[in-house]
């Protein structure tokens, strides 16, 4: 099967019988100032006035490399999805109190742009806790340095953290909102609050963050059923999570409709049958229903990011975050894939199907006033070869592709040495979690241990003795700057066996051409892998998890240095 796309330049207004459906972008030029956004005045959703069903996908940009995110939205769209939806993780933009980063794969704004480039919307939930089976649901660790922290309240420790937080994160946001011609229609207003409510004014704390900084598309709240009743806020739409069929007289949402589920260490991989999933989507949808999946596609947690959940007894949580979605976590296809694109062909409200092609005066722009001008794209799906002919329909200027290619133009008119086991993402009072966790920070490199293994492994030993640290500033490290500015500057040397104390392992590992590939470590027990310095996540034997995910952009030809910690 090809694509086929007309992409047509309106000289003036024309009423032909024009080749297919017409797409209308996100970004399309022919969208005037005078833009409503998304609104849920009534029983449906609009855009623009007209109605509207949003089919959306999460794909978090922090769990994919920036090298993929093109390739993975493309496949979002390609399933016939209109929206992307993703959280924002605090603890990745400030790692340090003051210190913010918003460059390379955490490149928000750029990751907003190209989903509109590529015609979709999306859909923001900034947080400030976003759970998503993350560190801590997203919250920097250092704010546990206040001994009277009580997070996700208006205790003014955390409530100060936010707004400085905010202060940096919304201005980037708000130029890409609808009303200012980028993609987003809609932010969330913290995250599955109802879960946890324990202070009746944080909600409305987080609105007015938002609102006082500019953002003025729709808000809304997601909870699951249980969180429903305490988890609103005044003004702002309530969506739910898995499903719920009734709302009153408002739009229906399910803003997570869980396309599968996280796994923990040591219990089985987690799989929901695809049949029964694409049956329960097509309930929903027959009832009008908008929808989001989660996750769309899943990834990766890289490094020490995987949370953990806590609903009576602690279970952390894999680096992989395949969640057996539509996308595995390396981005192949999966049946599921297959047959909710079949599903939602029928559904599909980015394409204004119609089996006659709509002309541009009639499409639902502009306040349903149609399109005057501007560019308009067609497509449809080929099934053979043949010979492409207008018929003379085509009275304007036409750039004729297939598969995207253009074919023609027609003018026609890492557990080492702190073994910091996950904190936790999900438990039901987050703010008592300084009664439960802490992070012990106790490294020291001594001498190095010379010795070669049977599979020809390096070692460097290390023993917990005394705080490790720069020696010019008296500061600790972290375990990534103690790796890349301590490790790699030591002897190393062979051992005839694999030792039992705790070691940093390095090896090679030699690759002609760089390529997707999954990094196995049969027989070892638990640790952190790192390529070329890049984190992949944590391994453990006592599974589910039997590999780790190594992306092709994280390699290079030749030798590649791959360094395990245990």
């Amino acid at each position: 099967m090809h694509i086929i796309y007309i992409y047509f330049h309106f000289t003036c207004s024309r009423t032909p019988k024009r080749f297919a459906q017409p797409l209308i972008f996100p970004n399309s030029s022919f969208r005037m100032s005078a833009r409503q956004g998304l609104r849920a005045d009534s029983t449906h959703f609009t855009l623009d006035g007209a109605p509207f069903r949003i089919l959306g996908g999460s794909i978090h940009y922090f769990r994919v490399p920036r090298a993929y995110w093109r390739d993975r939205l493309l496949k979002l769209k390609a399933c016939g999805l209109n929206t992307l939806t993703t959280y924002v993780p605090w603890n990745l933009h400030e790692p340090e109190r003051g210190v913010y980063l918003f460059q390379e794969e955490l490149d928000l704004e750029a990751y907003i742009r190209l989903a509109g480039e590529l015609g979709l919307w999306v859909i923001l939930r900034p947080g400030p806790y976003i759970c998503a089976e993350w560190d801590l649901g997203g919250l920097p660790s250092w704010l546990l340095q206040d001994k009277k922290m009580k997070l996700r309240t208006s205790y003014s420790g955390f409530t100060s953290a936010v707004n400085s937080y905010f202060d940096k994160l919304i201005p980037r946001i708000t130029p890409l909102q609808y009303k200012n011609g980028g993609p987003i229609i809609a932010v969330q207003v913290e995250n599955e609050y109802g879960s946890y409510a324990k202070d009746e004014r944080y909600m409305s704390f987080i609105k007015e963050a938002l609102l006082s900084r500019g953002i003025s598309e729709l808000l809304l709240t997601s909870d699951n059923n249980d969180g429903l009743k305490c988890g609103g806020v005044d003004g702002v739409l309530q969506t739910v999570n898995l499903q719920k069929l009734t709302f009153g007289d408002k739009p229906l949402m399910v803003m997570e409709y869980w396309s599968g589920w996280f796994d923990v260490w040591g219990e089985p991989h987690h799989v929901f049958p695809a049949p029964e999933m694409i049956s329960i989507v097509r309930e929903l949808l027959d009832r009008g229903i908008s929808i989001n999946f989660y996750m769309f596609h899943g990834g990766t947690s890289f490094g020490f990011m995987n949370g953990a959940v806590d609903l009576g007894t602690y279970k952390p949580q894999t680096s992989s975050y395949d969640y057996d979605a539509p996308l595995t976590e390396s981005g192949d296809y999966t049946t599921k894939y297959h047959l909710l694109r079949s599903l939602l062909s029928t559904y599909s409200s980015m394409f204004l199907q119609s089996d006659d092609p709509v002309n541009m005066e009639c499409l639902p722009a502009n306040h349903n006033n149609g399109q005057s001008y501007g560019y308009t794209l067609y497509q449809t799906d080929i099934y053979s070869g043949g010979d492409l002919n207008s018929r003379n329909h085509v009275r304007d200027r036409a750039l004729v592709f297939i598969d995207r290619e253009l074919i023609g133009l027609k003018i026609l008119m890492m557990d080492l040495l702190i073994t910091n086991s996950q904190f936790v993402d999900y438990i039901r009072y987050l703010w008592i979690i300084m009664m439960l966790l802490s992070a012990v920070w106790t490294l020291i490199l001594t001498a190095p241990i010379h010795c070669r293994g049977s599979n020809g492994e390096e070692v460097c030993n290390v023993i917990f003795l005394r705080m490790c640290s720069d020696e010019e500033t008296n500061s600790p490290y972290s375990l990534n700057l103690f790796i890349f500015l301590r490790l790699q500057s030591q002897k190393w040397t062979s051992v005839g066996t694999k030792p039992t104390y705790p070691a940093f392992f390095r090896g090679s590992l030699v690759v002609d051409q760089p390529t997707d590939t999954f990094l196995k470590l049969p027989n070892w027990s638990k640790g952190v892998v790192f390529v070329n310095g890049q984190n992949l996540g944590r391994h453990w034997s006592v599974g589910p998890q039997k590999a780790l995910y190594l992306p092709g952009p994280w390699l290079r030809s030749g030798d590649n240095e791959v360094n395990d910690c245990m």
